[in-house]
């Protein structure tokens, strides 16, 4: 069984991408056949894992997505690219911006992506979607993919502000396209232990959501060493593989290989 993966928030820079890279090459040295799919335009999950120029990539999720909406038939791992840290990636550039709006016209347009993992899912243990900042037509075909969807939210007042929308949506498309959809919890990112304000925020985070959703025991914390693997094309594991970082991210991998018993 594939299980798969989103990971959303609709606010920019609470570390959707890095957890992606870092979760998805986590569960690969835990032995697990991993894609990663890069669903946002910007392609950050392809650039951060080393494809520096994603708009030079020939094939992409958006040429895959617009092959599914044409009905054409797939080649097996076509436009699939391997990372040295035994993971696959789907990348994404910006032509993904014109396959969204080509979804807001095509019959069944919230299942286009499920579609296409279907097609792809059977070697795989995991599949990890990087959403979008946003809640539009990618993100609602991202929820619609997925059996579990993983919120990172950044221990600020904005953000954890922010969650309850996306709680919403999730519980909307649970309802009304995907009811195997569930959240598989609510991840605490770049904490800086060192402050009051920081605390605060993830105890407010924890005592308000923890009785209705899982928020993951670890917290991943503020790290230089973290923020410098997107430039580095590598995770954190070989990138700072002693630090606190990484040592928190193989902690996330534990709680989610659990989840999914």
């Amino acid at each position: 069984m594939t299980t798969v993966i989103a990971c959303s928030n609709q606010k920019g820079g609470t570390g959707k991408t890095t957890t992606v890279a870092n979760l998805g090459i986590g569960l690969a040295r835990q032995g697990k056949h991993v894609l990663l799919v890069d669903a946002d335009p910007q392609g950050s999950l392809s650039i951060s894992l080393g494809f520096t120029q994603p708009d030079e990539i020939l094939i992409t999720l958006s040429d895959v997505m617009e092959k599914v909406l044409a009905g054409q038939s797939l080649a097996a791992g076509e436009g699939i690219l391997h990372h040295e840290e035994g993971i696959d990636l789907m990348p994404a550039n910006i032509t993904l911006s014109g396959t969204e709006l080509s979804l807001v016209n095509a019959m069944n347009r919230e299942k286009i992506l499920k579609k296409y993992v279907d097609c792809v899912n059977r070697p795989y243990d995991y599949v990890l979607i990087d959403c979008m900042p946003s809640l539009g037509m990618l993100t609602i075909n991202a929820l619609a993919a997925a059996d579990r969807v993983l919120i990172p939210v950044q221990a600020q007042y904005l953000s954890a502000k922010g969650l309850e929308q996306l709680i919403l949506t999730v519980r909307k498309v649970k309802k009304e396209i995907n009811p195997r959809l569930k959240i598989d919890g609510i991840l605490l990112t770049m904490v800086d232990h060192r402050t009051n304000y920081a605390k605060e925020i993830s105890a407010l985070i924890r005592e308000t959501y923890s009785e209705q959703i899982k928020v993951f025991k670890i917290d991943i914390p503020l790290s230089i060493r973290a923020a410098e693997t997107s430039a580095e094309g590598k995770s954190i594991y070989a990138y700072d593989a002693k630090g606190k970082a990484a040592e928190a991210y193989r902690e996330l991998t534990k709680e989610v290989l659990h989840n999914g018993r």
